[in-house]
């Protein structure tokens, strides 16, 4: 996999392309953190990064997601009327395309500010799943509504405390959403051309990680972490093929999981981290080891390279460890991003190198090294406000969002 990428990002340089990859589903297009950007310098100018263009926004975590000449993401307005939206902007000029709304009611739902998961764009359309449960199948060039579907009123979703969270995956002619859906839903398969529900799986509540497709070596699998198992699925028909209980305090399943080097490894702030060891098997997991005490990650997906996991944990900051065994060999004692109470820092691969770009929570827009030795910070700058929201990096920018403001800004390429 990892010549593949090497390969792929070599040719794109070697094509004179500065503009790199989009940005168009959660964690990239192989939703795993790891982007083909363009050659970067190793500080950003003194002066900043060149603000291209901002737009006004609603409130929402919800990720942004990029395609060709399309940025998408979702907010929540309360003023005419309460409703959740879906916008699309020209990725040049930061122009509005179009916006799909839909009334809300969103109550007491806490930390209600807004949406929560990033939009899916797939083969020219975007589908979207708002914070109680709508999910939405969008035309990408005109925003015009394909389907609709209520899991909560159609398929017993069963709202968690902190609204839906996971971003819809697609894969083939279905889309995967985690809802809940009462009885047998926990997973749900949707036809992609009409919304019409194909399969659900598992009798867990709805947590908030985005599912992952992977490759196991019995074969594809959904990857799922709930509140209470980590649980592998069967793509075609929803069967669960494996599950290891990880029951997870106050449900916060947050984190997407990870799966590297035959192993499932998943992170949670109380109860701290599992490696799973996949078998030969569709059924074969065992748990491998777990660590309690050093790895407590929260939000932030970690990332994987050469046997290393780097991991932004919630006392230490970034933490790495080996994959393998769980032992532990430094953290950054919260440089990347502060403590706080609930720390928050998108990490990124900046193509095969060990170079990583990361939005922390100060909105900080930050350039460093992970590797085995330690954490070698090169640069920051702040290009928006605080947010917990996973940008997009794609092209030659990066565009990110809080509860107020949609920001793009142009990556200077290196010398």
């Amino acid at each position: 996999m990892r010549n593949v990428r090497l390969i792929t990002l070599t040719l794109l340089l070697a094509a004179g392309v500065a503009q790199a990859e989009d940005w168009p589903r959660w964690r990239g297009v192989r939703g795993d953190g790891t982007w083909l950007a363009p050659p970067l310098p190793e500080k950003w100018p003194t002066a900043g990064l060149k603000q291209l263009w901002r737009q006004p926004l609603g409130g929402g975590y919800a990720g942004v997601s990029a395609e060709g000449n399309y940025v998408v993401t979702m907010d929540r307005r309360k003023e005419p009327d309460e409703v959740e939206q879906v916008l699309c902007f020209d990725a040049a000029s930061g122009n509005p395309l179009w916006t799909h709304a839909y009334k809300v009611a969103y109550g007491d739902l806490s930390y209600g500010n807004g949406p929560r998961a990033a939009p899916t764009i797939a083969d020219g359309r975007v589908y979207t799943l708002g914070a109680l449960g709508r999910v939405c199948c969008l035309e990408l060039s005109s925003g015009k509504l394909l389907w609709s579907v209520d899991t909560v009123k159609r398929d017993g979703a069963k709202l968690p405390e902190w609204g839906f969270a996971a971003s819809p995956v697609v894969w083939r002619d279905r889309v995967f959403i985690h809802v809940g859906a009462q009885p047998g839903g926990c997973y749900q398969a949707l036809d992609r051309e009409s919304g019409r529900e194909l399969w659900r799986g598992g009798d867990d509540p709805a947590g908030y990680a985005t599912p992952q497709i992977i490759p196991g070596p019995a074969g594809e699998q959904l990857l799922g972490w709930t509140p209470e198992h980590i649980v592998g699925l069967n793509l075609d028909d929803g069967r669960v093929e494996w599950k290891v209980p990880y029951k997870v305090t106050y449900g916060v399943s947050i984190a997407t999981p990870i799966y590297r080097d035959g192993l499932v490894f998943v992170a949670g702030y109380w109860e701290g981290s599992k490696a799973i060891r996949l078998g030969p098997g569709r059924t074969d997991a065992k748990l491998a080891w777990e660590d309690k005490k050093d790895l407590r990650g929260l939000m932030s997906q970690p990332l994987y390279r050469d046997g290393l996991v780097y991991l932004l944990d919630k006392q230490f900051g970034i933490t790495c460890f080996e994959l393998a065994t769980g032992k532990k060999l430094w953290d950054d004692e919260n440089t990347l991003t502060p403590r706080g109470r609930n720390p928050q820092a998108s990490l990124v691969w900046l193509g095969d190198t060990d170079r990583v770009i990361a939005l922390n929570a100060e909105g900080e827009l930050v350039l460093a090294r992970f590797t085995r030795d330690g954490y070698q910070e090169q640069s920051r700058t702040k290009i928006i406000g605080f947010t917990w929201a996973h940008p997009a990096f794609a092209g030659n920018r990066v565009v990110a969002r809080s509860d107020e403001e949609i920001v793009c800004v142009e990556l200077p390429t290196a010398p």
